[in-house]
């Protein structure tokens, strides 16, 4: 993937060594506006994800953690700040655009899987694809790999109500990786399913980082937030702490 989609590489974006930020935001606020009261759900965010790493998210409810989340899916725009997504600036861009780029560049894991219950197995996996105009050659290639990749491909002419919650996920992380994306965005991936079923959506999101996923999680669950590489704690709002996670450092030690 090219993470070319138009515009000029902002001179904002942070270098370490040769290697440039996939995500970088600098100074993004979010504030919520109505009659009556103004909310700041985000207060001068500044954090950078580069390819290859594995992020966590985690934090008070109501801290901002699914706000942050929206931002970096391109699903809202932030009040202020900067947001470059693959070396190119996105804060500002209209609908149209930033729909065209999340469905190229952004893979989205929900907690409710958001499957569509009326399609198979394969037909959701395909639908993001159709969106964005891919041949019907390429797309059974890129359904069938997906599937391979969490292995679901028994399941492909299944409905979603005849499968188990952890399939379902699984169904859904698939449909994420088809579209090949710079990044995995995973919103509780584990917060409908039973702690057996967590564990193995928790081992399956390790095995594609290990094999060169980006992931950027949000779960308000310490367990989990263990399995990534780095853990970045909110709070009212603010980035309170951002470190290399230690239990995964003495795991690889």
């Amino acid at each position: 993937m090219s993470g070319h989609f138009g515009g000029n590489v902002a001179d904002s974006s942070k270098q370490t060594g040769n290697q440039q930020a996939l995500i970088h935001l600098e100074g993004v606020s979010k504030i919520f506006v109505t009659d009556e009261v103004e909310t700041h759900a985000l207060s001068g965010i500044a954090m950078d994800i580069r390819k290859g790493e594995y992020v966590s998210i985690s934090g008070p409810s109501g801290c901002g953690k699914s706000t942050l989340l929206a931002i970096l899916g391109l699903l809202d725009s932030p009040s202020q700040g900067t947001y470059v997504l693959n070396g190119n600036p996105v804060q500002n861009l209209k609908l149209a655009e930033r729909a065209r780029i999340r469905n190229r560049e952004i893979g989205f894991i929900f907690q409710a899987f958001n499957l569509i219950g009326d399609l198979s197995v394969y037909e959701n996996v395909e639908l993001p694809l159709h969106y964005r105009g891919l041949g019907g050659d390429e797309r059974k290639r890129r359904v069938h790999a997906a599937l391979d990749r969490v292995g679901m491909t028994h399941r492909i002419k299944h409905y979603p109500a005849q499968l188990s919650g952890g399939q379902q996920q699984r169904v859904a992380v698939a449909r994420a990786l088809a579209g090949d994306p710079s990044i995995l965005l995973a919103d509780e991936p584990t917060g409908n399913l039973d702690s057996a079923n967590g564990e193995q959506v928790m081992d399956l999101l390790r095995e594609l980082h290990q094999a060169g996923s980006t992931i950027c999680m949000v779960t308000h669950d310490p367990r989990y937030a263990d399995y990534a590489d780095r853990s970045i704690h909110l709070f009212d709002g603010k980035v309170v702490t951002d470190q290399a996670n230690s239990a995964k450092m003495n795991q690889s030690a």
